[in-house]
Parts: structure tokens; sequence; C-alpha cells
């Protein structure tokens, strides 16, 4: 899963990036919209510790986020442009999500008081006006070449929501709508999380609830963190952490509650797959089929698809091993319309070609 945090200049992106990443990418006066801080974290996953305990396998693999941070734009008190910087704009367009940071502290030096929802409208604004300039420019392209009646049509309705100031991610598609937007990769059509950035003394207050009300209204999740001390408690053992987050009055580590709200937020799951080489888990989206979750392993598992062993991970718990499970008849064969379970310990039988 490859997410990109964004947000205004000053909102302390670079910050909450480090903090979730562990790095140590500049902060403050960083702008130069031609980079971008890259980072992974592991996603912590308790089942193939467990697995590991029984196969003791060479290698343990969990899922990885990676983090791309974008410089921002320079915030306004009203939204006066004509649609962000193409250079960020591509770097956007590379990421599943989007998480846009919000500055809610005080900053003299940015020279405007902190508004957290004016922020998350402008930035919305700015990433709805991006895609309709691209919608505008492909329309304008169709009438000079024999265009797909049904692509013309979707692109209107596009067009129209985004005239009316509503983001594609409100729209519903279906299959083939999906598939002829998806080369476009649309910003205002990413899943989006909001995270609002406050001041030390306010972490265990929550969002302000003008701010809870922008994010409910937008249908769109908001957590909340004090990005440079989460940063500082981040590179503590974690057996000190936990006290120092007890004092914040937080009772998990930025890490987790992000991780757990960005899971929610894209509808994501785990299958895995355990042996003696490796134990791994594989991230999908809830309601992937098992001929296109076996592609995520490889490719030829996909194309060449008979059908999956599946066991749940709690009934190969009981059983400790897959001959036990098919003796208790919860070893069950799937075939390619199977919608895999969060979870699912799986083994592809394919064809080799």
């Amino acid at each position: 899963m490859k997410v990109g945090i964004v947000g205004f200049a000053g909102s302390g992106k670079t910050t909450i990036f480090n903090t979730l990443t562990g790095l140590r990418a500049e902060v403050g006066g960083y702008s130069g919209k031609d980079k971008a801080n890259i980072g992974i974290i592991k996603v912590p996953d308790a089942r193939i510790e467990a697995l590991a305990d029984i196969f003791h396998p060479k290698k343990k693999t969990l899922a990885e986020i990676n983090f791309v941070d974008v410089a921002g734009p320079e915030a306004t008190e009203e939204r006066q442009s004509s649609g962000l910087d193409s250079k960020l704009v591509n770097n956007m367009r590379e990421v599943e999500a989007l998480v846009h940071v919000i500055r809610g502290f005080e900053n003299p030096a940015l020279g405007q008081a902190c508004d957290p929802s004016r922020e998350i409208a402008n930035f919305d604004s700015e990433l709805i006006l991006t895609d309709l300039i691209s919608v505008e420019n492909r329309l304008t392209r169709m009438k000079k070449e024999k265009a797909n009646p049904r692509e013309k049509e979707l692109f209107e309705q596009c067009k129209e929501a985004l005239e009316a100031e509503r983001p594609l991610r409100d729209l519903t598609f279906d299959d083939e709508a999906q598939q002829l937007l998806s080369g476009f990769r649309f910003l205002s059509q990413k899943p989006l999380l909001l995270l609002l950035n406050v001041g030390e003394g306010d972490i265990s207050q929550g969002a302000p609830p003008a701010v809870a009300q922008a994010a409910a209204e937008r249908k769109l999740t908001l957590i909340t963190m004090c990005g440079t001390a989460e940063m500082d408690i981040a590179e503590l053992a974690p057996e000190e952490q936990a006290e120092f987050l007890q004092d914040l009055g937080i009772s998990e580590a930025a890490r987790d509650r992000f991780i757990r709200a960005a899971y929610g937020m894209l509808d994501l799951i785990s299958f895995l797959t355990a042996g003696e080489d490796e134990c791994r888990a594989w991230t999908i989206r809830r309601g992937t089929k098992a001929q296109k979750a076996a592609g995520k392993i490889h490719s030829d598992l996909e194309r060449g698809f008979i059908r999956a062993e599946v066991v749940s991970f709690p009934d190969f718990m009981q059983y400790k091993s897959e001959a036990k499970c098919k003796e208790a008849g919860k070893l069950r064969l799937e075939g390619k319309e199977y919608i895999v379970q969060d979870g699912d310990i799986m083994h592809i039988r394919f064809n080799v070609s």
C-alpha cells in the first residue's frame, strides 16, 4: 500500500512522516516541489508471529505501508488557484490513498491564524479543481476525435460533480466506469484520511467540534496527533513509550492509530501464507476474489489458478497443522469466485504454463 502524506506548507506533515516511519527527514523550510521523502513501515500482525512459532520459517514477512511525503502548496486565506503544481500532482497520482495533514497549532511565522476547517475545505477544493482541469481537457480532446460514447457520458458526469464542488470519491461507479477512469488517477477520487496535527497541550482533547463536523460532512475519517511530541516518543524504546503516552493522555502510539485508520479507510484485510520457507501477510481490499488475491503472490498464480486450499486462522490455531484441519473438515477447496476473508491461510493450486 502506497500512501501520500499531503497538506499545505507549515502543517507539519514531514514531522508526521518522521513519526510514522521513524526517519529523520528535514523539517522546516522543506519546499522543493520536485522532491518527495519516502519511507516504509511494517504492519504488526500477531498472526504471523503465531504461525512462525509453529512452522519455524526461514523468513517472516509483514505487510508494508509505503509513505510518500509530498511538498505542499502555500496556505492561503481563500483558494485562489488554477490547480496544484504539476510535479506535486504527479507525486500524488502515484499513490493509492492520501493523508491530508491539517495544521491544528498556532505558528506566528506563517502569518495567519490556525483554521483547520478552512484548510480542509481549501485542500479539497484544490483536488477538485485539479481534477476538473483534467476532465475538461479530456472532453475537449473528445470533440476532436471519435470518442467512446460511454466514456464521454462518464466524463460529463464527473464534470457536473466537480463543478458542483463534489469530489469524485462521493460518486459510485460500476466496474466498467472504474476501468475507464482508472488511467486518469483523479486526485479527488482517491481515499482520503484527515490527520489533525495539534500542539502538545491539545493532544488529549481530541478534535474541536467544528473540525469533526467538517470531516463528518465529507464522510471522512479524522484522527488527531501531536507530530512533534509523538516523533520524539517514537524514537524511545518500546518499554519507555507507554509512560510518555500516558502523560499525554494517549492510549496508543501514533503508528498503531494510523495503521488502524488507514486499513479502515481503504477497507483492507490480510490473507496469510505459511510454510517452512516463509510466513507472510498479503494485503488486499475486502471483497477480493481468490483468483485476484493469488495474483498478489505472483501473476503466474492468477493466470493458472485452479483453486485455493483455505483454512481460517482460528481453525488452524486450534488444530496446529493442515493435516489435522483437513481431518476435522476445516480445510476447504475454494474456486476463483471465492471472496477471501481476513485471516484466511491460503495455498494456491495452479497450472504451470
